[in-house]
């Protein structure tokens, strides 16, 4: 009985092994065979694991120059290639919102080296073809030697304003603005009598500037123009009482050029300390913020106390001046359009604006850093310290921080005196005394290393500024414009780079729309539509 059994089990093992399965169909060899359906949820998972093993984009061997460097390399753009209006970017900083994607960063780097302001100029061109006089062309010679040839700006700007025309200039921060309706003015008040009316001071050019710093920076610019022609040139900032306003009018002799802040202009007025019936020239100089919410009522009084032109006609009686208006500025975002409805009528307004305006500067390096608040410190400080060596090694130029409140720039500078790290502070809050000619000193090299908030970041000159650190994201992109125009101006020497700590969600929001800009090569979004189109003339 044992014997037989292995005998028995092979047997069986054999005929199950053998013999076709229940349900199989034997099918012939020239039949199909049957089709297996994935299901597509299941297809999708697998095509997100494979997707997730290999680089999502392909990274060329020899990419050449990038617009935007990353960190990680399967974002970044070669400068040749310029994404379409409607076709989807990759942007580094699309999950910055995610705490996972704390010390990222992507940087937008130079696409050319000059300004835009002084690219495609001819060597011939000077401002002596712009219809300037013989003795303003000295005057500017001598009190500017640096300057030889004109901007695109100013080659559009200063013929415009010698024909009579009221001018709206709105063009990149850094592109000689200031000249371009200085000297203009400077020339019709050298072909007008000057009607002393030998009761009140009655300036026959005014330079309207939102902030007591920019104030200084025109009078310095204008001053040495107005010596060399026999014209005064003045200052009237605020934050100073009404003897300090009646003292600064009261010098002899009288006025020919002011350049004020709305608000002291406002307490004169008011005080009848001067008058505005001799103006032959009102220029707007950063006109977006002076005719903001916070300068409205003030320019209200001041516009109503002014003689505005109609047109080139009533410039020309001058025995009844009236004056000739220049709006200039570097932003004008969505609504200034409706607001400057209320200064002068939009058909007697010759617009100049920039093929710039509104955009990334081509040739300024801007870096993006996503950090933690407790982060920033140590970020700045390491910064700094490296661009303290690279100044004892070599040419470098200063830094500009700035800080969103004026609390922040205290309470830095406390962390940065802990550090032995030298530098100037300048905020709205700071009493005048302490203010006036904080930024000078920084301009003359007394300190390498200046604090702020966005006072600092409207129209003054800072040619030797090569670095700015955003330790606080600005709140908007107009904002971001302004502090990035620090550094790469004409005239500049030294590079310019901008670092941006990016901490806060609303920070990122502000972050992809400024990286979608630059990857389409477009202006930034909410600010292009206040200038209207097709303008009347385009630099």
């Amino acid at each position: 009985m044992d014997l037989t059994r292995p005998p028995r089990l092979v047997w069986l093992a054999s005929r199950l092994l053998l013999a076709p399965r229940r349900g199989l169909v034997v099918r012939r060899p020239d039949e199909p065979l049957p089709v297996v359906r994935i299901p597509r949820a299941l297809q999708r998972r697998q095509e997100q694991r494979q997707s997730g093993r290999s680089p999502q984009r392909l990274v060329l061997a020899r990419p050449g120059p990038l617009l935007i460097s990353a960190r990680r390399p399967e974002l970044n753009q070669p400068a040749r290639l310029t994404l379409g209006r409607w076709e989807s970017a990759p942007l580094a900083s699309r999950g910055w919102k995610n705490r996972r994607s704390r010390r990222d960063h992507f940087s937008i780097e130079r696409a050319q080296h000059e300004a835009p302001a002084l690219r495609n100029l001819s060597s011939k061109s000077s401002f002596a073809d712009l219809g300037l006089e013989p003795r303003v062309l000295r005057a500017l010679q001598d009190a500017a030697p640096e300057v030889v040839r004109p901007t695109t700006v100013q080659s559009s700007t200063i013929p415009s304003l010698l024909r009579g025309c009221h001018i709206l200039c709105a063009a990149e921060t850094g592109s000689g603005k200031t000249l371009g309706y200085l000297l203009p003015l400077v020339q019709r008040l050298l072909g007008q009598p000057n009607l002393d009316s030998h009761s009140l001071p009655a300036p026959r050019g005014l330079v309207l500037v939102p902030s007591r710093e920019l104030a200084e920076q025109v009078r310095a610019v204008a001053q040495p123009l107005g010596s060399s022609l026999g014209l005064q040139v003045r200052e009237l900032g605020g934050g100073h009482g009404m003897s300090r306003i009646r003292m600064q009018l009261s010098k002899q002799p009288p006025v020919d050029v002011l350049v004020a802040t709305p608000g002291a202009l406002w307490k004169a007025l008011k005080s009848q300390l001067i008058s505005l019936k001799q103006l032959s020239c009102l220029v707007l100089d950063e006109a977006d913020t002076l005719l903001d919410e916070s300068f409205l009522e003030l320019m209200d009084y001041i516009l109503e106390k002014s003689y505005i032109a109609e047109g080139p006609a009533d410039l020309k009686d001058p025995f009844n001046p009236k004056a000739q208006l220049v709006l200039v500025g570097a932003t004008f975002p969505e609504g200034v359009g409706q607001l400057l409805s209320k200064v002068a009528s939009p058909d007697s307004l010759t617009t100049i604006t920039s093929s710039k305006l509104h955009c990334i500067m081509p040739h300024v390096r801007q870096t993006f850093m996503r950090l933690k608040g407790a982060e920033k410190v140590t970020e700045l400080v390491q910064i700094l310290k490296q661009h303290d060596k690279a100044y004892r090694t070599g040419p470098s130029g200063t830094v500009l921080v700035f800080c969103n409140s004026s609390s922040t720039v205290n309470w830095l500078g406390y962390i940065l005196d802990d550090h032995k790290i030298q530098h100037l502070r300048l905020q709205g809050q700071m009493p005048a005394s302490m203010r006036a000619g904080i930024f000078q000193c920084f301009q003359k090299g007394s300190r390498d290393i200046l604090l702020c908030t966005d006072i600092a970041s409207r129209g003054l000159d800072s040619s030797h500024v090569d670095l700015v650190v955003n330790y606080d994201f600005p709140l908007t992109l107009q904002d971001y414009i302004h502090r990035a125009g620090r550094v790469g101006r004409v005239g500049s020497e030294v590079p310019g780079t901008v670092i941006s700590f990016v901490t806060h969600p609303w920070d990122v929001s502000l972050v992809q729309k400024i990286e979608l800009a630059a990857r389409r090569r477009r202006s930034l979004p909410g600010l292009g539509s206040s200038v209207r189109e097709p303008l009347p003339q385009q630099i």
